[in-house]
Formats: structure tokens, sequence, C-alpha cells
């Protein structure tokens, strides 16, 4: 099929072929368009500087509005417009900033008198792209790797499960990129449509966004207002962040990220919770209240725990200010805080405490003496090492947090399927339904003897029935045994395929 020129210039069927090849590679999920971030990623492959692309971006405007089009810009991000207002780009709009691209590399200024003696001639070549020889060789790697056959010799199959499907229905990792994309992949195509069904969402979490899979790992300080924490935050970056505001009084009113951005503002919660390449959107379930209190500090800066229990290997406890005491006095509080820990945490491990005072200032050596000096620099240095290694964590934790994921989506499941087993078809509903929910605990049982489950996987009795109260039981959906094998493979054969073949990016 031939593709349609773009507003620049034809473009010839040879070239035609080298930028449907380039798309593809730049379509991470294979849907058929390149969203924000994998544009972003491609087009850095051009190595030209940020203002240039800047001023590429600025000329596809022109070319879409000389071609009649409405465009939408996606803030922050290059390269990210198309004619349809959705944030990504087509093939026909990848093939006009590829053209824009190749101009800017050539040394043109693009302004409209370059773009009208670009449309007249023949032909642009191609950019040049820097690594993207690798990037074809990897992708030809994947596709070899995922053939069932080599060198005409059928290879064994995984067999992991106690029951596998007949037919498994693969995840095909030549359009997978990383480890994250194949999650995310696994999730629209397999678990997804079971919590849909089952409606996962309004009892135990809500539906997976992409922004829950491509978002960068944050940390979350809590703590009482005047303990160190914007210190703390500016400590690390070295400078002040929009918002920041440090005194003796309450001086934070409000919940604040703090992220890296290409410049420096600060954005209103409402704003913030709607952004599609953001993972905030989940917070607009607690209304205009909670987000009016909420705000992210954006700034151009490459160095920056919501519940505790059931993450506690997500915690980090610094005793900050550690200083204003002396060696006895810190002592006392230091076994103070582990013992007020071990009663939240409820755990047998003892939590690793960082002990420090986290700020600009020399530390007071007039109340802990030298060796409380060489003490601080220690566990700062630890601290910081300890944050260093988040991206790498993040990665295994997303994959174990997926798959306890799938697994409660199984069991609830089951458990919704159960109940509506137990309606009758005619008379008596409202009764019937008023005596599962009342005996939710009976109910739970039989499904986990009916199918085998651990006990500990099923979710809070008491939460259950009270979202439970709202609905109507009678209308829920049938077991539908296809979406539970799907998730099953998904367990059994597609993750443990995904893990063998990509590798923890930050190892």
């Amino acid at each position: 099929m031939e593709i349609g020129s773009g507003p620049i210039g034809p473009c010839p069927k040879e070239h035609q072929k080298i930028y449907q090849d380039w798309f593809n590679l730049a379509d991470s999920d294979g849907d058929g368009r390149i969203t924000s971030n994998d544009a972003t990623k491609f087009f850095a492959m051009s190595n030209l500087s940020r203002t240039e692309l800047k001023q590429v971006e600025a000329c596809y405007v022109q070319t879409r509005q000389r071609s009649g089009s409405a465009i939408t810009m996606v803030p922050t991000v290059e390269l990210t417009s198309d004619s349809k207002r959705q944030g990504y780009l087509g093939l026909t709009e990848f093939i006009t900033a590829m053209q824009l691209v190749s101009l800017a590399q050539a040394g043109h200024e693009l302004t409209l008198e370059v773009l009208k003696t670009a449309s007249d001639k023949e032909d642009i070549q191609p950019p040049v792209l820097e690594g993207l020889d690798t990037l074809v060789a990897k992708s030809k790697a994947l596709t070899t790797n995922s053939s069932p056959e080599s060198n005409g010799v059928a290879q064994p199959q995984p067999s992991n499960q106690w029951f596998p499907s007949k037919s498994v229905k693969k995840l095909p990792l030549n359009a997978v990129t990383s480890i994250i994309d194949g999650l995310k992949r696994l999730y629209i195509e397999k678990l997804k449509p079971l919590e849909v069904a089952y409606r996962f969402n309004d009892f135990v979490s809500p539906l997976l966004a992409n922004s829950d899979f491509d978002a960068k790992p944050m940390v979350m300080l809590l703590g009482q207002y005047s303990t160190g924490k914007t210190t703390f935050i500016k400590h690390l970056l070295r400078c002040n962040y929009p918002g920041s505001h440090i005194g003796p009084e309450p001086t934070t009113d409000r919940f604040v990220v703090v992220m890296s951005g290409p410049d420096e503002r600060s954005i209103p919660g409402n704003t913030i919770a709607v952004q599609a390449d953001m993972p905030f959107s989940g917070l607009t379930t607690f209304g205009g209240a909670f987000l009016s209190k909420f705000q992210c500090s954006q700034m151009p800066h490459p160095r920056v725990i919501s519940s505790l229990r059931g993450h506690d290997d997500k915690i980090r406890v610094v005793l900050n200010k550690a200083d204003q005491v002396d060696t006895q006095q810190l002592m006392r509080v230091y076994g103070a805080l582990m013992w007020s820990l071990g009663k939240v945490l409820n755990t047998p491990e003892v939590v690793r405490v960082y002990i420090g005072s986290f700020n600009d200032k020399p530390v007071n050596e007039a109340a802990l003496g030298p060796m409380g000096r060489e003490l601080f620099e220690k566990e700062q240095d630890d601290l910081l090492a300890d944050l260093v290694d988040i991206p790498k964590k993040a990665c295994d934790r997303r994959i174990n947090e997926f798959v306890k994921r799938a697994r409660a989506a199984k069991i609830h499941a089951y458990i919704i399927s159960h109940l509506k087993k137990e309606m009758p078809a005619m008379m008596g509903k409202a009764k019937t339904q008023q005596r599962l929910i009342d005996n939710l605990e009976d109910e739970f049982a039989k499904v986990q003897r009916e199918f085998h489950l651990p006990q500990g996987d099923f979710p809070n009795v008491e939460h259950f029935r009270d979202v439970l109260n709202g609905y109507s039981i009678d209308k829920f959906e049938k077991l539908k045994p296809k979406l539970i094998q799907a998730v099953d493979d998904m367990l059994g054969y597609e993750i443990p395929e995904l893990l063998k073949n990509f590798r923890n990016p930050y190892d």
C-alpha cells in the first residue's frame, strides 16, 4: 500500500519503506501510533539540540496549518503533535516530522520560505539517526528468538503449569522493547479484560493506565512539620524548587510532588491529575478538596509511600536534625523511635533508620563530637546510595506487583461469579443478595475450597461487603473460563518468557 505524502513534499517509495520500518521501531506497543514518550526517545537519536527540536516542532505546526489540519501540542514534549488532537503521531505525521529533522540536520533554518522551497523538491533524504543500527539489530534478534523454530528444528516450549491450556497465544516478543513494555502489553491484552468483566477496579484497585507502567519511580517524604523534609529535598537537589518555603511554623500546607521537568513551574493538583503522561489520575477519586491541596513542582534537574502497611520494603526512615541533641539524648530518641516503628510496621525485622542532619549547614560537633560527624557522613552516603538504586529495584517491584495484581484479579473473578451463581433465576433475589452479603465469610470459604485458593490472598471481608452493598449481584457476569485461562497462561508462560528474553535495564 502506498503511503500518502506529508505536507512538506513528495516521499519516494523507497523512503516510504524506510520510514515505515522506523515507524514500527518507534511504535513500542504496536498499536499503529507513536505516543509522546516513544516520540521523545526516537527523535533524540537525531542528536539535534533541544532548541533545534523545538524549532522543528514549531515548523511542524506551521506545515500542518498549511495543509489545513487542526493540531494540539502536548505540553513539554517535543514532536508529539498530531492532526486529530489525540497526543500521538500517525505514519503521515511521522514522515513530515522526519523530513523536518532532515532539513534541520542539513543546517537549514526552518522558516516558511525554506519549507516552501522544500515543498517544490522531489526528494528529501531521510535523516541520520545515531544508534538506529543497534535498535534494528535488537529488533531482529527478538524476532529470531520469538520464532518457534530455529534452523528448521522445532524448539521445546516451556511447560511450568500444572494444567496448561491446549492453545497458548503468546505475546509476540518482536513487538516488545523491554520488560515494562511487555507487562503493559500483557495487561491490556490478558489481565484488563478480566478486571473489566468483574469490576475489579471498583472493589480492589483502579484500572492501570500507560503512565502506571511508564512513570519513573518516586520517593515520598512523610513527617510532621519542621522535621526537615523540604530542607532534605533541597539538600539533594542543591538548589531551591518551585513553591519551596522553609520556616519554624507549618509552612507546607499541601502535598507536593517534586519532579524533573523542562521548565521551572508549579502545576495545580486538578491540572496534574488529568495529564495522561502523569500517574496521578487515580487521585481524582478523592475529589476537589484534596486536589486543591495537591501540587506538582517541576524543575529541570537530573536528581530528585502512600501506604505503610504492605509496602515495608519501600520504606526508608530518616532521623533528621540529629545534631540538635547530645549523644545520650540521641540514644534515647533512637530507642523510642525504633519501639514506635515496631508497633506501626508490625514486622519482626528491624527497619533501617538513617541518622543525620540533612542540610547544608555543618554538623554541630559541640553536641555530638567528631565521631558524630563521621557517623552522619556515612549514614548520608548509605542513604544516597539507596536512593540511586531505586530505578533498578523499581523494575523488579513492578513485576512483583503485577503478578500480585493478576492473582488478586483471578480470586475476585471467582468470588463475583460464585455470588452470581448463588442468585435465583426469578423470585427472591433481594432476600438472597442480603443473605449472601451477611454471610460473606462463608461464601469466601466456599470459593477457597472449590478452587483451592490460598486464604491469605482473599480481600478484606468488610471492605468487600461495603462495596458489594452498592451493586446488584444479579447483574454481574458468570464465570468466563477463557478469561481465567488467559491470565493463567500469562502467569505460567508469557511472563517467564518475557523475563528470559529481557533483562532489568538498570542491571
